[in-house]
């Protein structure tokens, strides 16, 4: 090849890079924004009079546990430990396909249980509507004013409750909570997770809920009218990710979905390598397939719904798959190197610009999700339960952690998965996290 070609390929590769990370820039650009408005609402200094509920509602609690006898007293303990009137909350779990004394367990700490046991139909989403129904057939005397969903491993501060219904009072229909974790300081894996659901709750889901637009509920902390769940006949989001899903569907129908971040719960994370990579292999699929199914209507929205036209559009950048857009840049610029290693033709200077190009992006990626990591670490640092050094290390492990989900997006995109129980161990009281 002669020197003009190696010219153009050096020209074709730095180009390439720069219009990728431009897009980057350009789509993700609203998100520095959320950042500026999350700080400006956490410090600001006339802050706004916090809303105390007129009315105390009157909730069930759902949990769809799938083998969870070691943990699910904890949670039902730390619900009848709340400051909100006892008299007003019910807790309804689902041993959804157990094999172990699940039943037994929540039944023993208090809740009215229901066994279900269908293989064909298998996943949160398909035990959520078993329960609705049973209430619906069963319990319609009560009338329940919302549904709280919480996942087994879950425990939750005492003021949860109240803190929701401060929120819910004001007219929200749907709304989600601060997402903490019970076990931050096991591992690099576990802190991952952990940093980055804190990250969400409070410089995605905080500035939402600031400029009024919609936020997104995230598994598993959240609470839903009754008016909701009628307008859509029970729990009717089966993909495999059903949070987002629902999401989405509401989002599209012109629900904002709200944030208390005075409600905390802690959550339970994956503790092996294999774990995590199964569920966020769930996770990855589940996006596509959610994209699959309301993508083309959100990118609609957010061209032509005047009203939510912005919330289309940020909830369709939270379901793209942004991580191949980094992908394909590394990916391109790792088979320049390639082709220059085995073809003397294209020539050492070439492939020695592409691996610069590679390391490069790679090290600006590490920095920006470093720089995320120590905002939430910083700003989140008293929730954030393990010691000082710990916390340090985490931090920088955290963009080690995220870059593990380039695997795993590419691996979804052709694997077929299916939902898959994770096993939760980590056994403590409210007291033993704090």
């Amino acid at each position: 090849m002669f020197t003009a070609g190696r010219v153009v390929l050096l020209k074709f590769i730095d180009i390439f890079n720069f219009v990728l990370f431009v897009i980057f820039t350009v789509l993700y650009s609203y998100q520095a924004v959320y950042t500026a408005v999350a700080l400006f609402s956490k410090y600001r200094k006339n802050k706004k009079e916090k809303h105390i509920a007129k009315t105390f509602h009157r909730y069930a609690v759902l949990v769809a546990a799938r083998n969870e006898e070691a943990v699910i007293g904890e949670l039902i303990k730390s619900i009848r430990n709340q400051t909100y009137p006892s008299e007003l909350v019910d807790v309804f779990v689902i041993a959804d396909n157990c094999s172990d004394h699940t039943a037994q367990a929540a039944k023993a700490a208090g809740a009215t249980v229901y066994v279900r046991n269908d293989i064909s139909l298998v996943g949160k989403g398909y035990a959520l509507n078993f329960m609705l129904g049973k209430i619906k057939q069963s319990y319609a005397d009560k009338h329940y004013e919302g549904f709280f969903v919480f996942d087994a491993d879950n425990i939750l501060d005492e003021n949860y409750i109240a803190e929701m219904n401060n929120v819910f009072d004001q007219g929200y229909r749907v709304l989600t909570s601060y997402r903490n974790s019970k076990n931050y300081d096991y591992n690099w894996i576990t802190s991952g997770y952990a940093l980055w659901f804190l990250h969400e709750a409070e410089y995605l889901n905080r500035p939402r809920m600031e400029l009024n637009t919609s936020c997104a509920i995230s598994g598993t902390g959240f609470l839903i009218h009754r008016d909701v769940i009628e307008e859509n006949g029970g729990w009717r989001h089966y993909l495999l990710t059903e949070d987002i899903e629902f999401s989405m569907s509401e989002v599209l129908k012109g629900e904002v979905i709200g944030y208390c971040g005075s409600a905390m719960l802690y959550d339970e994370q994956p503790i092996t390598f294999e774990q995590s990579w199964h569920q966020r292999m769930r996770w990855a699929k589940g996006f596509y397939q959610v994209l699959g199914k309301y993508g083309r209507d959100l990118l609609k929205g957010s061209i032509k719904n005047k009203k939510h036209k912005f919330s289309c559009y940020d909830m369709m950048m939270n379901i793209t798959p942004a991580l191949l857009i980094s992908l394909s840049s590394l990916f391109m610029n790792l088979m320049f190197f390639i082709a220059a290693s085995i073809s003397p033709d294209i020539g050492y200077r070439v492939g020695h610009h592409a691996l610069l190009a590679m390391f490069t992006s790679l090290l600006i990626y590490y920095l920006i999700l470093f720089a995320m990591g120590m905002l939430t670490t910083i700003t989140e640092w008293k929730k954030i339960h393990c010691t000082t050094l710990r916390k340090i290390w985490n931090l920088f492990m955290f963009p080690f952690f995220m870059f593990t989900y380039l695997p795993i997006s590419v691996v979804a995109l052709f694997k077929k998965v299916e939902w898959r129980p994770i096993a939760h161990t980590c056994v403590k009281s409210l007291e033993d996290v704090r």
